[in-house]
């Protein structure tokens, strides 16, 4: 018994430990390669409620060329905002074939919504800038959306 309350005593400890040190942050989900004009991008992907919510809360930094994909249950004029996000973001829209619809520009720690133009069934947040820097602009396609998982309830 009393091996038993020092185990549970030491993990209370880690766990204190690594909430004060700011450790527990969003964990990077699976990643998936998707293209655009040449570019290779490695893509989180947020496919169900709760990682749709967290989005890129918390995170520090974001590497120069991974981003986060928001897989939609539905096409819709979906809105994003950036409440707990710390990095400056940009935002693409994407419909269903791939399409760009627009890319939107957000400040961190914001909560003013920016939305898609059209019905969109996916968004790609990447660093602020990331697509301007390399001639990316709504009409572009995003190859490689056909092997990202479907959204799950």
């Amino acid at each position: 018994m009393e091996h038993g309350l020092r185990l549970r005593a030491a993990a209370v400890i880690v766990s204190l430990t690594l909430h004060a040190a700011g450790t527990l942050r969003a964990d990077p989900l699976l990643t998936y390669p998707l293209r655009v004009k040449g570019h290779s991008i490695r893509a989180e992907v947020a496919n169900t409620d709760e990682s749709r919510r967290t989005g890129l809360m918390y995170r520090d930094s974001l590497a120069e060329n991974q981003g986060m994909l928001f897989v939609y249950e539905e096409p819709g004029r979906h809105a994003m905002w950036m409440k707990n996000t710390l990095i400056p973001l940009s935002v693409a829209f994407i419909d269903g074939s791939g399409r760009i619809i627009n890319i939107e520009d957000m400040l961190p720690q914001t909560e003013d919504a920016h939305s898609a133009k059209a019905s969109a069934a996916f968004s790609l947040e990447m660093n602020r800038g990331w697509f301007a820097k390399r001639g990316v602009k709504p009409g572009d396609r995003i190859q490689g959306l056909e092997r990202v998982p479907p959204s799950q309830h």
